[in-house]
Formats: structure tokens, C-alpha cells, sequence
């Protein structure tokens, strides 16, 4: 069988190749990749015809039988598998080590989240209680990260969550978190 060799890089391609290209750089890739990041590594500067490729390619993957799905998370597209395919996916890593988040990690994580950026002093007034070691934690674990320092005395750090704590909640973006009135 002859393959057809695909220069991405060339002014003109298509958007069969670039689909073609696009599906390879999902399938090796670990985190979701967004169209900037899909135009940098392609040399496309057309940032649309990624986007709509990207949009033909999920729409593909919905319209053909499988187990796997082109996914929006974080703000970036991803290869994964469909819902009804997980339990096989967790039998295969049960044994992989994965974190769990603690009621109070998981209360501070929320206070940042509807709340960011916000200082640790902010999210401490909230919950009644030093979030220092939950803080650091969730920051060991990449959910947040500090994101610059507030305009006032002493210049405290503030927080937000990252593209990680999207991944780990299955959120294309912050806006896709339920209103707080529905948590409440």
C-alpha cells in the first residue's frame, strides 16, 4: 500500500490533510490542544481553517461507530474515549495511582473557582479556616496556580484554577461550571 506524503507546511492545504494532520496530533498528544497551539506546531496561520477542521473532524468521530470522540476540554480539542467505554478504561489503570481530592481541597478549589482570582486571605474569609496546606496541595497538583499578585498592601498572591483542574472536571472552559445557585 502507497501512502501519500502530506506537506502541512506549504501555503496551501487542504482540509482533508490538515483533518488528517489535526487527527494525528490528537492521537499522540497527552492534554488537549488549542487552535493556536495546533497553528504553531503546523505553521498554518489560517487560524479558521484549523478551527473548522477541527469541527469537521469531531463531527467525523460523532458520526461514525467506535469507542473514541474528539472532545472540547480546557479550551482545546482531545482524542478520548466515549462514556460507555470507561469501565474498560479503569479496569486497564486501577492500578494507576490517582489523586482524590479531600472535602476541604475540594471546598477551596470551588471558592477559587467561582471566585477567581482571588487571595488566600479572600478564600480564608469564606471558609472560616487557614487553607494554607489545601493550598499548597492544590497547587502541587497543578489545579491552580498563582496568576499575578493584587493592587493593595502587601501585594497577597492570587489564585485561579488552570487548564489541568478543566481537564480533571471534563470542562471545555470555566463558563461550562454549574451557577452557583444550582451548587447551592
Amino acid at each position: 500500500m502507497k501512502t501519500k506524503k502530506i506537506n502541512i507546511r506549504r501555503k496551501q492545504v487542504n482540509k482533508e490533510e490538515l483533518k488528517s494532520v489535526l487527527e494525528c496530533l490528537l492521537f499522540i498528544s497527552d492534554k488537549p490542544l488549542g487552535v493556536k497551539k495546533i497553528a504553531e506546531v503546523t505553521g498554518q496561520n489560517d487560524e479558521d481553517k484549523i478551527l473548522s477542521a477541527a469541527k469537521s473532524l469531531k463531527k467525523d468521530y460523532e458520526q461514525r461507530p467506535g469507542s473514541l470522540q474528539i472532545s472540547v476540554i480546557a479550551g482545546g480539542y482531545q482524542l478520548s474515549t466515549k462514556k460507555e467505554f470507561g469501565k474498560w478504561v479503569r479496569k486497564l489503570y486501577e492500578q494507576q495511582v490517582t489523586y482524590r481530592l479531600s472535602p476541604s481541597a475540594l471546598e477551596t478549589l470551588s471558592v477559587i473557582a467561582y471566585r477567581q482570582p482571588v487571595t488566600r486571605a479572600e478564600i480564608e474569609k469564606i471558609r472560616g479556616v487557614d487553607v494554607s496546606g489545601v493550598l499548597r496541595s492544590l497547587l502541587d497538583k497543578k489545579l491552580v496556580k498563582v496568576s499575578g499578585k493584587k493592587n493593595c498592601v502587601g501585594r497577597p498572591s492570587l489564585y485561579r484554577t488552570t487548564d489541568n483542574f478543566l481537564m480533571y472536571f471534563g470542562l471545555k472552559s470555566i463558563s461550562d461550571m454549574p451557577d452557583i445557585e444550582e451548587v447551592e
